[in-house]
């Protein structure tokens, strides 16, 4: 089972990747990064995605039909002219309010294999 580090290093070997970072959404920091930010910061992604994580996963047009397991959302997809930014929940043990998020360059990127990859990610990931 991965921790952080390790996890952001196998989201990097995805093709197209650019960046990667597990966020924690409650507060907008970066708990861990990998590789490059689409705004030469990782704390301002942070916070930028952390804001959209938190808005999608506290409204009730996105949670209502997913009842109380887990965290509130799979994982969310912004496309970008240049790329693709994936957002993947995390369920812990404690509050399950951090994902990972991943930035994929849109010619060499493959969206799908990323989700599939995120997801199995996420599931093993190691938080303590």
């Amino acid at each position: 089972m991965p921790g952080i580090d390790e996890c952001l290093l196998e989201a990097m070997a995805l093709p197209g990747a650019r960046g990667a970072s597990l966020v924690d959404w409650t507060s907008g920091l970066a708990l861990g990064t990998a590789g490059d930010s689409p705004v030469g910061d990782h704390e301002t992604t942070a916070a930028e995605t952390a804001e959209l994580a938190r808005s999608a996963a506290e409204f009730d047009s996105f949670t209502a039909e997913g009842g109380n397991e887990g965290p509130p959302v799979e994982d969310l997809i912004v496309t970008t002219r240049a790329g693709y930014h994936v957002l993947r929940f995390v369920e812990t043990s404690f509050d399950s309010s951090v994902f990972l998020h991943l930035w994929l360059d849109r010619d060499s990127g493959n969206l799908a294999l990323a989700r599939l990859r995120l997801r199995d990610l996420a599931e093993r990931l190691v938080l303590g």
